[in-house]
């Protein structure tokens, strides 16, 4: 057939224009595949360079822990809010709706519950599954320092190996067992030896003392671990003070789903980790979208 097309005189190819070679938003991602940097542009706000993620998985070790007795009921309106939600695929079939149009951040990783050595993990996800269930990163836990460190860490290289070849990346969750020292050295320690064997996102602990250092020394982007329920003023505090020193968000849990009042604390989150608003302002946005949404409950 012949090209007619070749015939129009009024083509515009811009000769004059070089074509751009943009860089990428997130630390360590500029050399990554398309695939993979589109699957992290949806976790992370390309505005912000930032993310809030909301995590769920603690069933995957504690069983129905408190405020994830009913998934379907109580969580699930508050992933509507959330940048990425972390999750397992049991929770993800069975209580989560399709129609959601979130990233999903898998738990990959499991074996031991609360009532034995938790380091003794293995991957307990195929990375077929995990594609059929069009996740946007796969993650696990990893233990340094704990007795089952070396199987951790092959755990990690193994998922980071299979998430290469999807073009899906892996997020290590930085575990601390009961006897470690939960303080920057030790952070330092967990998050470069993750980035260092190729996870791309690194999930850790705040701690008040030279938390920047830990965000310096680490190559790749990383999300402040919320931890266990303290007061709604502290955890957004410690959030600011997380971004402030160079996370790239928060991975929140208990802090969010057992807060009184867990949209209300989802919002303000959003508005420290996204428009940097002051804690005390986040704090008060907090209590004004309580009261607000007090003044609505029928009862």
């Amino acid at each position: 057939m012949a090209d007619t097309d070749a015939a129009k005189e009024a083509k515009k190819f811009y000769q004059d224009v070089p074509m751009e070679t943009p860089g990428f938003f997130l630390k360590g991602a500029a050399s990554l595949d398309w695939g993979m940097k589109n699957r992290l542009s949806r976790i992370f706000n390309p505005q912000t360079g930032r993310t809030v993620m909301l995590a769920i998985d603690h069933g995957y070790f504690q069983g129905p822990t408190t405020g994830l007795e009913r998934i379907d009921l109580t969580v699930v309106p508050l992933m509507y809010d959330a940048d990425a939600v972390m999750l397992t695929r049991g929770i993800l079939r069975t209580s989560v709706p399709p129609t959601l149009n979130k990233p999903i951040v898998m738990r990959c990783s499991g074996g031991p519950s609360i009532l034995k050595e938790l380091s003794n993990e293995e991957l307990a996800v195929d990375i077929e599954d995990a594609i059929r269930m069009n996740v946007s990163a796969i993650t696990l836990q990893v233990f340094i320092g704990g007795e089952f460190e070396t199987r951790s860490v092959h755990n990690m290289t193994r998922l980071v190996d299979m998430g290469l070849r999807y073009g899906i990346p892996t997020m290590a969750v930085t575990a601390v067992g009961k006897d470690m020292v939960r303080d920057a050295r030790y952070f330092r320690l967990a998050c470069r030896i993750c980035a260092e064997l190729g996870a791309q996102i690194i999930k850790t602990y705040y701690v008040p003392k030279d938390f920047d250092t830990v965000t310096a020394s680490c190559p790749v982007p990383i999300v402040m671990a919320g931890g266990k329920k303290i007061p709604v003023p502290d955890a957004l505090t410690m959030a600011h003070n997380a971004v402030s020193q160079g996370a790239a968000g928060v991975d929140m849990g208990r802090n969010i789903f057992q807060s009184e009042t867990p949209k209300a604390m989802m919002q303000a989150v959003r508005a420290v980790v996204h428009e940097n608003m002051e804690p005390a302002d986040a704090f008060d946005l907090y209590k004004s979208l309580t009261k607000d949404t007090d003044s609505q409950d029928p009862k």
